[in-house]
């Protein structure tokens, strides 16, 4: 993947069909999740994908932001046997499951939950030792 951003605090895996990363609770975040994201949807060759899929990373570490305030994990997986499938997931430490709501059409927040959700196969949250994950996946063109 090359040089390292300064706002990662580790690259826990960029190898094979997986890989994840840890940001600080900073909202430089985003925009390094964006980024390493992206290019490693390109290194996999998975641009088809690139913009949904960081759309979407935004999105929920910016909730993790709003809401959590320790380590963000963001990991990208291709499931064996399933070359049609990107699983994404992102983590923080705050157990409260994510909540979608029904943003009015002045609101400025609130419908990060709905995007992902129109734009994904699926999508959902399971809790974890430390905190939580959000997940979805995504069709990939074959």
């Amino acid at each position: 993947m090359g040089s390292l951003v300064w706002d990662v605090i580790g690259v826990i895996d960029t190898e094979g069909d997986r890989a994840e990363w840890t940001f600080p609770a900073d909202p430089g975040a985003v925009r390094t999740a964006r980024s390493v994201v992206r290019g490693q949807l390109h290194g996999w060759d998975l641009d088809s994908v690139g913009d949904i899929t960081t759309l979407l990373v935004s999105e929920l570490v910016t909730n993790a932001l709003r809401h959590a305030t320790g380590p963000i994990g963001v990991r990208l997986i291709r499931p064996a046997g399933l070359p049609d499938v990107l699983l994404v997931e992102v983590s923080d430490p705050l157990p409260d499951p994510p909540r979608e709501r029904a943003a009015r059409p002045d609101d400025e927040s609130g419908r990060g939950l709905q995007l992902v959700a129109s734009s994904s196969r699926r999508w959902g949250s399971r809790p974890g030792a430390n905190g939580k994950t959000v997940w979805f996946e995504l069709a990939v063109p074959t």
